[in-house]
C-alpha cells in the first residue's frame, strides 16, 4: 500500500510534541520528513531514558518514521543549508517563538522568498495575537489556563492530567491544518502559514464546560471525577481495584437502576434528565459504591457488560501493557533500537486506512544519523561536509 502523501518533503524543526508528533502523523501518511536537531540533540531527544546512550521515551513516538540531521542555523553556513533544504521541501513544521524563527530564517516571509508555494506550520503555546502571544509555555500550562485543570479537581486543590493531551492533541490538530494547507496549495499554488496553539486546543476541549459558564453563570467547581452533567458517572472501589462506569442518557439510566434493583428511581423526579441525575450524583453515586465494594472488578464488569452499561477497569500501566484487548488492536509496535537491551514498545497512529498503509515502519534515527546523505544530496562535497562539522555546523 502506498502512502497518501508520497511525494511531500517535510522539514520538522519542531521540539517536544505538538509540532514534531505533526510532522511524525506526516510520516506514517508516506511523506518524507527529516527532523533537524541541535548538534548535542534536542531536549526531546532525551526525556524519560530508555536506552544505555541515554535516548528517551519522547524520542520513539514523536521522532519515528523520519530522517535525522543535526544542524546550527545560527551561523551563516548553517543559514545556507536552510536555504537549500526550504528549496527542495514542501512544508516546514516549526513550534518555536516568533523571534526564534526569524533568527533562524524561519518565518514565513523568510520561507516564502525561498519557496513561493511553502507552507509553514507553526504551533506556539498561545498564538501569534493577543497580549500573550510571546509567551513559552507547555501542555500544563494550557490545562491551567483553560479551566480543565480546574474542574479535574475535587474542589479544593486542581489536578492536571498526568498525559499531555493538549500536546498531541495539538499536534493532531496542526496536521489536519496542514493537509488542508496542501490541497489548497494543489488547488491554487499558494503556500500559506498554518497556525495552531496549546491554548487553542485546550479551549476546544474545555467549549462546553465555558459555554455553559458564560450562557448560566454557575460558577462550578470540581468533583474529581464524578461527572456533573450525567450520573451515576464516577470511579467506585472493588474488592480489588477501581472501576469507572458512565451511565449517560435515560437507557443506560433505565439499565443501570434495574441492576440495582431500584425501579422506583425511574419515577423520581429529580433523576429525570442527564442535568438532573448530575445534579443529584451524589446519592446515585453513594448507591453504586456500595454496589461495587461488595464486589470484584471482574464480577462487577462482568455484571454490568451483561446490561450493556458503559464500564471499564482502571489500569496501571503495566496491565495496559498486558490487556488482551491492546494486542488485538496492534496499538503498540515494537522497534528495535540501538543500545536498547529490548525492543520498545512504541503507540501507533490509531488510524487505519483500507488502502494506504499508517503504519510506524522506522525506528527514530540516532542523533545525525542521515547527515551526510542529505547533505549530500543537496549538492555539498565530501570535504565540505568535513569542513563544516569542524566548524560545528553540522
Amino acid at each position: 500500500m502506498s502512502g497518501v502523501l508520497s511525494g511531500i518533503r517535510v522539514l520538522d524543526f519542531g521540539r517536544y510534541i505538538a509540532g514534531p508528533y505533526c510532522a511524525t502523523i506526516m510520516g506514517q501518511l508516506g511523506a518524507e520528513v527529516i527532523r533537524i536537531e541541535k548538534l548535542a540533540g534536542s531536549e526531546d531527544r532525551y526525556m524519560t531514558p530508555l536506552t544505555e546512550s541515554g535516548e528517551g521515551g519522547l524520542l520513539f513516538q514523536i521522532a519515528h518514521d523520519k530522517m535525522g540531521m543535526t544542524l546550527n542555523p545560527m551561523k551563516p553556513e548553517g543559514r545556507e543549508i536552510v536555504e537549500r533544504l526550504v528549496k527542495t521541501a514542501d512544508v516546514v513544521v516549526a513550534n518555536l517563538p516568533v523571534d526564534t524563527l526569524e533568527t533562524m530564517g524561519l518565518d514565513y516571509e523568510s520561507l516564502k522568498a525561498i519557496k513561493e508555494d511553502i507552507i509553514l506550520t507553526h504551533p506556539s503555546a498561545f498564538g501569534d495575537v493577543g497580549p500573550y502571544a510571546n509567551k513559552v509555555g507547555f501542555d500544563g500550562i494550557g490545562q491551567a489556563m483553560s479551566g480543565a485543570m480546574y474542574m479535574s479537581g475535587d474542589g479544593h486543590e486542581p489536578r492536571k492530567l498526568y498525559g499531555p493531551w493538549v500536546d498531541f492533541s495539538t499536534a493532531m490538530i496542526s496536521c489536519i491544518g496542514t493537509l488542508a494547507a496542501l490541497m489548497h496549495r494543489n488547488a491554487t499554488g499558494e503556500g500559506q502559514v498554518v497556525g495552531t496553539s496549546l491554548f487553542g486546543s485546550s479551549i476546544l476541549i474545555s467549549g462546553v464546560t465555558l459555554m455553559e459558564q458564560a450562557m448560566l453563570d454557575l460558577n462550578r467547581v470540581g468533583t474529581s471525577n464524578r461527572a456533573q452533567g450525567a450520573g451515576p458517572a464516577d470511579t467506585f472501589q472493588t474488592k480489588d481495584g477501581w472501576v469507572l462506569v458512565q451511565s449517560i442518557g435515560r437507557p443506560l439510566f433505565e439499565r443501570w437502576v434495574k441492576l440495582m434493583g431500584e425501579d422506583h428511581w425511574l419515577e423520581d423526579p429529580r433523576f429525570e434528565t442527564d442535568q438532573g441525575r448530575g445534579d443529584n450524583n451524589e446519592i446515585l453515586s453513594e448507591r453504586m459504591a456500595k454496589w461495587c465494594i461488595e464486589r470484584t472488578t471482574e464480577e462487577a464488569l462482568e455484571q454490568m457488560a451483561a446490561v450493556r452499561l458503559p464500564c471499564g477497569p482502571v489500569l496501571s500501566p503495566q496491565q495496559v501493557l498486558e490487556d488482551p484487548h491492546l494486542k488485538a488492536m496492534g496499538l503498540l509496535k515494537e522497534i528495535n533500537y540501538p543500545n536498547a537491551d529490548k525492543p520498545i514498545p512504541v503507540a501507533d497512529f490509531p488510524v487505519k486506512m483500507s488502502k494506504s498503509d499508517t503504519s510506524i515502519k522506522k525506528r527514530p534515527p540516532t542523533l545525525g544519523e542521515h547527515t551526510d546523505e542529505l547533505m549530500e544530496s543537496l549538492g555539498y562535497s565530501k570535504d565540505e561536509i568535513t569542513a563544516l562539522k569542524e566548524k560545528r555546523v553540522i
